[in-house]
């Protein structure tokens, strides 16, 4: 399973909706510590495939949703479950670690 990239418009129906855990990845291309954070994300969202919905939102893009969430600081990953945050991380966390937060988490 691929990383699914969303907007302000796929979020409700890509997240809200989800039966499964969605960990979603809130980065922005000018970040570096976002892009040292991609390759980890997507490495998890293949071993995690069927278990954990994988998704990622560029937050110059779809800063509506990054607001609404109150995310100020990059990367920011949180974890969904029922539509609802149910825990959240902030910085470029190495593997280990991101694979703990998964863990303790569906």
């Amino acid at each position: 399973m691929s990383v699914t990239l969303l907007d302000n418009g796929s979020f409700n129906t890509e997240v809200k909706s989800s039966k499964l855990p969605v960990l979603v990845d809130f980065y922005a291309d000018w970040c570096g510590p976002c892009r040292s954070l991609s390759p980890v994300i997507e490495k998890l969202a293949k071993k995690y495939e069927g278990k954990l919905k994988v998704c990622k939102i560029n937050v110059d893009e779809a800063d509506e949703i990054a607001g609404t969430y109150n995310v100020s600081s990059i990367p920011t990953v949180m974890l969904f479950q029922n539509g609802r945050v149910v825990d959240q991380f902030l910085g470029a966390l190495p593997e280990p670690l991101i694979e703990d937060f998964i863990k303790k988490n569906i």
